[in-house]
């Protein structure tokens, strides 16, 4: 018999996700009280992201503990995006009150199991057990930066060169698989064939649901010099052009350099349009001084040029991303503009 969360009740249930968390190293007072204590040493950063039952998962495709692995993993990027270390996670979980407790359990071990994988000493130190119409997850993860200034996306200088470390691409290829191979033709998700998808497109499918960003060279970028780094979580083209109006400059591209360093991963073949357009991949972009070698796993995709009114560099049109010199259009997810099959 499925216990379910109404069943048992928010003591209980607590109880059993709790039973799945190890300790953050950081943590004076873990989970358990009002409010959990930490000890830090400097500056610290935050970041807080939201994900929902419909627009950002389907339970048909994510078993818990791949949904708890994406719910750590897209966070615990953002603080690496930052040049920082992650230290703590808090989570708030909302579910329907026919929701078996075991996929609680399973969220709360996936979510423990990344900390452990990507960001050792991190883990989730509190949060709130709530009730909702669909499964609901807010994380708010924190980090430290052990002294050194926030690598920010605003500070590209021309004349840099443009990188990329992690996936690329792959994610935005597993959606599509799973929308034409796991759904109905009303968009809704089923996992009739997940299994056999699993086998075929075990590259793609593994970047959307449970994505591996390359969390530890957000310290080794920021240590690097890297001038500018943001986490690529709506697509390269839409974040490369963030990142270039932030700073006043052009991104530009290089068609080739994205085919030689990410056309082909993990025996996944990658065209370029997925790679401009495909989000969920949550690598980190960075800019570094050309003077300066790339740190080990990140690999040069462009240049950063001047817009009109910049200075020096050569001269691009105006701030925002370019593709072989000529202005690309961003695209890749929007929240508000893009509706998914059966949303």
């Amino acid at each position: 018999m499925t216990e379910t969360v109404g069943e048992l009740g928010e003591r209980e249930v607590l109880a059993r996700v709790l039973a799945q968390l190890g300790a953050a190293g950081g943590a004076v007072l873990g989970p358990g009280d009002d409010c959990a204590v930490l000890r830090f040493s400097g500056d610290t950063v935050v970041t807080s992201d939201t994900m929902i039952e419909g627009p950002d998962f389907r339970l048909a495709w994510h078993d818990g503990f791949d949904l708890g692995w994406k719910l750590a993993a897209t966070n615990l990027s953002d603080v690496a995006a930052m040049g920082a270390r992650p230290t703590a996670l808090t989570v708030a979980l909302a579910v329907p009150h026919g929701t078996p407790v075991g996929l609680l359990e399973r969220i709360a071990a996936g979510l423990d199991a990344a900390c452990r994988e990507l960001a050792p000493g991190c883990g989730v130190v509190g949060g709130d057990l709530g009730r909702a119409p669909v499964v609901m997850a807010s994380v708010t993860a924190l980090g430290e930066l052990d002294g050194r200034r926030p690598v920010v996306r605003s500070a590209a200088q021309p004349g840099d060169t443009v990188a990329y470390a992690g996936a690329l691409g792959l994610a935005g290829l597993g959606l599509s698989l799973l929308f034409a191979e796991a759904a109905d033709p009303d968009g809704t998700a089923h996992s009739r064939s997940l299994p056999e998808l699993r086998r075929a497109h075990p590259a793609a499918l593994a970047a959307q649901l449970a994505p591996e960003p390359p969390v530890a060279l957000g310290v080794a970028a920021a240590v690097a010099g890297a001038t500018a780094m943001m986490d690529v979580s709506d697509s390269l083209s839409i974040d490369a052009d963030r990142l270039a109006r932030a700073s006043g400059v052009a991104v530009d591209l290089d068609a080739q350099l994205l085919e030689d360093g990410f056309g082909v991963q993990q025996d996944a073949a990658v065209p370029i349009e997925a790679m401009l357009t495909g989000g969920e991949d949550h690598g980190l972009l960075a800019t570094f001084p050309a003077s300066e070698a790339l740190p080990h796993g990140f690999r040069p995709i462009g240049v950063v040029r001047s817009a009109i009114g910049g200075g020096g560099g050569p001269v691009s049109e105006a701030p925002g991303v370019r593709l072989n010199g000529a202005p690309l259009v961003p695209a890749g997810w929007d929240p508000y503009t893009v509706r998914p099959p059966g949303s």
